[in-house]
């Protein structure tokens, strides 16, 4: 649908007359940040997405992204007859709340460091799950557009569909490809969620942002102890902590275990190191604060949470503990795991018997981090090595699962 037979001034899609501002102040209303207009058709950088994956640099994501591909490469899968892709940014950082309340004002971004026998969460899983917030906004945005300009059509996608929503924020000008792989805006660093609505009407698309405003620095490849980062602005996903805490619900590679350090979902590293996030906006939208609930009697700041808590959890306990949160996407097992392996980065004496118990648990996968942990406390001070040997002999003449016991032996030794 072309916008033109729409618009009282007869100006034609480098314009937009009315339409396009109007659309962006409803977007602002609806709780987005702001909004970048991109033509609809094949990413432009596609090419490099076939080589990305042709590496192997996916990790558990690759067969994901090879049956998507069809799809990824054509927006009109989504929405026949797209002519536009609106891109909206929502600013997300919270600060974690120092009174047990979420804070009222923006901060300046700051990383979050975890107290003894606590592990780590992305900044952007400390409230709710953002895709009900975000789904809401932009399905309230196509109502909108759709009775203004009768009988176009328009589809929201909020990380739900194979669309490259960096790739069409990058051409609507929403930001630069960071080093890190991250879009990130000058005003508004890398903090911000993406949300696209498409349409088959004919909008006037925005400028790509060609500038690379990174220059010479390399903060974020310097700082991730994974080493995740190929080259600048290319991830090896099976070495990124966020893949590996989120999407991966098997054994981690043991190489990869010291460099999880104490995260159990997501990283925040090449983010919090990066300067253009040393003013970035805050967010006071309640949904994104910190949860600060308090659960089996522990409190949790959001942030952070209680490993020896986690490793308590059953699988009813692990979807009544995270119900509507972004968390649940890491499974139970693959919660469990990762916070065994932090307890075996950061042993806490006081966490002790939760990750004993965890060598019994149903999962072989939780097992098994739990025995690579408490091998770590092997080479602790005494006391606490002479528990970890004890727990790991006693559950070895039990176990009888192989990769459980190839876990167990070498703890041992």
């Amino acid at each position: 649908m072309d916008v033109r037979a729409f618009e009282p001034d007869g100006r034609g899609a480098t314009s937009g007359g009315p339409l396009v501002e109007e659309l962006r102040q409803e977007s602002l209303r609806l709780g987005f940040s702001r909004l970048g207009i991109a033509p609809a058709g094949p990413p432009r950088r596609q090419d490099l997405f076939h080589h990305w994956l042709d590496q192997g640099f996916a990790g558990v994501m690759r067969g994901w992204f090879e049956r998507q591909q069809s799809l990824r490469a054509d927006p009109a899968t989504l929405l026949a007859g797209v002519r536009s892709v609106i891109m909206l940014a929502t600013d997300h950082a919270t600060t974690v709340p120092s009174s047990g309340r979420p804070e009222t004002e923006a901060a300046p971004i700051m990383g979050c460091v975890a107290g003894q026998g606590r592990g780590r969460v992305a900044r952007y899983a400390w409230g709710d799950d953002y895709h009900d917030v975000l789904r809401s906004r932009v399905n309230g945005l196509g109502a909108w557009l759709e009775a203004r300009m009768p009988g176009c059509r328009t589809r929201g996608v909020v990380d739900s569909a194979p669309l490259a929503e960096r790739e069409f924020a990058w051409l609507a000008g929403l930001g630069w490809f960071g080093k890190n792989t991250m879009l990130i805006d000058t005003g508004a660093g890398s903090f911000f969620f993406l949300t696209a609505l498409l349409t088959d009407l004919d909008l006037p698309a925005d400028a790509a942002m060609e500038v690379d405003h990174c220059g010479t620095c390399t903060a974020c490849l310097d700082a991730c102890p994974t080493q995740a980062f190929v080259a600048p602005r290319v991830l090896d996903a099976s070495r990124c902590i966020s893949a590996l805490s989120i999407e991966d619900h098997g054994p981690i590679d043991v190489d990869l275990r010291p460099g999880m350090q104490d995260w159990v979902f997501g990283c925040d590293i090449c983010q919090e190191v990066c300067p253009w996030n040393r003013h970035a906006p805050g967010s006071t939208v309640p949904a994104f604060q910190p949860r600060g609930d308090v659960s089996g009697g522990l409190p949790s700041d959001g942030a952070t949470l209680s490993l020896a808590e986690l490793l308590r959890l059953d699988e009813a306990g692990f979807r009544a503990r995270f119900k509507g949160s972004p968390l649940r996407r890491a499974k139970r097992r693959g919660l469990l795991r990762s916070a065994a392996i932090a307890l075996g980065n950061r042993p806490d004496a006081a966490s002790f018997a939760s990750l004993a118990n965890a060598l019994d648990d149903m999962e072989p996968i939780v097992r098994g981090a739990a025995a690579w942990a408490l091998g770590r406390w092997c080479q602790a001070e005494a006391a606490l090595a002479d528990r970890a040997r004890a727990a790991l002999r006693a559950r070895l003449e039990i176990e009888t699962d192989a990769d459980v016991r190839a876990e167990i032996e070498p703890a041992l030794a």
